[in-house]
């Protein structure tokens, strides 16, 4: 009878979870197999999504910070830094043509996403030994600013995928948390980025500081390796597995579908009303960006290695901030009343520092001014983030997400090119008014408009949603 019942019970497991009558030794490679599936876990996705968005933020703490700080305190004047940062910021405004690309073309059987995230991590990890070898100095702007692009358009790559990937796969209770655990991650891994970068950079030249980044993206690499992002899926291309019923169901085979569904998403009023709202998000960034270390070496009087281990400190502590308060204040207020107080807060900063421009030499003055602007860049990009999703459809979440993206990240560009005219306009001090003056407009749309407090789905999507194996989840 015992035994009965044990074989009973064999054959219930081997038929739940498809395997083949080979003994319990199936059954456990499942079971293990099933523990690294990230529709199977919510402790999974945001981890995987936290640790995917550090890796981001690596070559961004290099390249925004650590090398535009080594080029200020050796010299470089601001034309010279703001060139090198816009080719730097110029592949995040491209991300829409990424976004086409991956929803277009995929390798279903290891998932939707994680072959475009690997692949991107392996050519980012190729192209920092590279710069390893190369070694531009502070005068070879042009390879400087050629180094930041292909580094960060290889990011960018992984940014599109990453951000599909979450679209994909999070819930939407989840979506607050997950924006705190996204970009506190990325912030943290900007500050460790800048940190640790910035310190090999000072002492023991470039090289090393290439070398440290891409060794830690290799970490990442390794593990979104052994990921699935389904049941059944191949962990590997040559592995065994096949494509997830649900990504079957959406994928869509040809470019016409992917144009028409992303156009007529985009084009909705209240998607139309949204795209000024990022780009006056990603304007300060931009701005600050190229402003910080001009200010900290021409007012301060610091060397890079002060300037990026405050740059780090300030990064790393918004990260935190990201991830703990950053959730919180998008479930407690809602999206929208949480990016209306950051907006607020930004043109307090923004006000505050134009009134005390004096004061600029105060190392006290400008380490707060870099904690504040640093830490609110990640609270007001946590909480718009949900707003950004729930205006995604499914079928062409990668190319629409990443166009809002590109927009907040094209805000960038000009905000750094824009830092570039200081001098037409007086000053540094003038260009404060100007990033108020955006904040503004910013503040005005947020308050006027009734953006999404949930996101739609696609009725074909709800009818053929297969997730991990269980009762089929709701979906809001």
């Amino acid at each position: 009878m015992v035994n009965s019942d044990f074989a009973n019970c064999l054959r219930m497991c081997q038929e739940y979870f498809g395997v083949a009558s080979n003994g319990g030794r199936d059954i456990e490679n499942t079971l293990a197999q099933e523990r690294f599936v990230l529709s199977s876990s919510r402790r999974l996705r945001l981890f995987t999504l936290f640790i995917l968005y550090v890796a981001q933020g690596v070559p961004i703490g290099l390249f925004w910070f650590a090398i535009p700080a080594w080029m200020a305190a050796n010299g470089a004047d601001a034309t010279d830094i703001a060139y090198v940062l816009g080719l730097t910021a110029l592949p995040w405004t491209l991300k829409l043509v990424n976004g086409f690309i991956m929803d277009r073309y995929t390798f279903l059987p290891m998932g939707r996403r994680r072959v475009w995230i690997a692949g991107a991590q392996c050519v980012m990890i190729a192209l920092l030994l590279l710069c390893a070898v190369a070694q531009p100095g502070v005068k070879d702007i042009l390879l400087l600013g050629i180094a930041g692009f292909l580094v960060n358009m290889a990011t960018t790559f992984q940014d599109v995928a990453v951000d599909g990937l979450a679209v994909d796969i999070m819930e939407e209770d989840e979506r607050a948390r997950g924006s705190g655990m996204m970009f506190g991650g990325q912030a943290i891994g900007i500050a460790l980025a800048t940190m640790l970068t910035g310190f090999a950079i000072a002492q023991l030249g470039p090289a090393a500081a290439y070398l440290l980044a891409a060794f830690f993206i290799g970490l990442i690499t390794a593990y979104i390796l052994i990921l699935r992002e389904r049941p059944g899926e191949r962990c590997l291309p040559w592995s065994n597995g096949e494509a997830h019923p649900r990504n079957l169901n959406i994928q869509l085979g040809a470019w016409w579908p992917i144009l028409k569904t992303t156009l007529k998403s985009l084009l909705l009023p209240i998607s139309v009303l949204w795209f000024p709202v990022l780009l006056v998000r990603g304007f300060h960034y931009g701005m600050f960006t190229a402003l910080t270390p001009l200010i900290g070496a021409g007012e301060v009087g610091w060397d890079e290695q002060s300037i990026t281990g405050v740059v780090g400190s300030a990064q790393l502590v918004g990260g935190i901030l990201g991830l703990t308060i950053g959730g919180y204040l998008g479930d407690r207020l809602g999206a929208k009343r949480a990016t209306i107080t950051m907006f607020a807060a930004y043109i307090f900063v923004s006000l505050a520092m134009w009134m005390i421009a004096d004061q600029w030499s105060d190392p006290g003055v400008f380490t707060a001014f870099v904690y504040a602007w640093a830490g609110l860049d990640v609270l007001i990009t946590v909480a718009a983030l949900p707003i950004s999703m729930r205006l995604c459809d499914p079928r062409v979440a990668a190319t629409q997400f990443t166009l809002y993206m590109a927009c907040s990240n094209f805000g960038i560009s000009i905000g750094a090119w824009a830092s570039g005219f200081s001098e037409v306009f007086g000053g540094i001090r003038p260009m404060f008014l100007i990033v108020a003056s955006m904040h503004l407009l910013g503040l005005l749309l947020m308050l006027t408009v009734k953006f999404p407090r949930k996101g739609a789905v696609p009725e074909e999507v709800l009818e053929n949603v297969a997730e991990a194996p269980g009762p089929r989840p709701s979906i809001s």
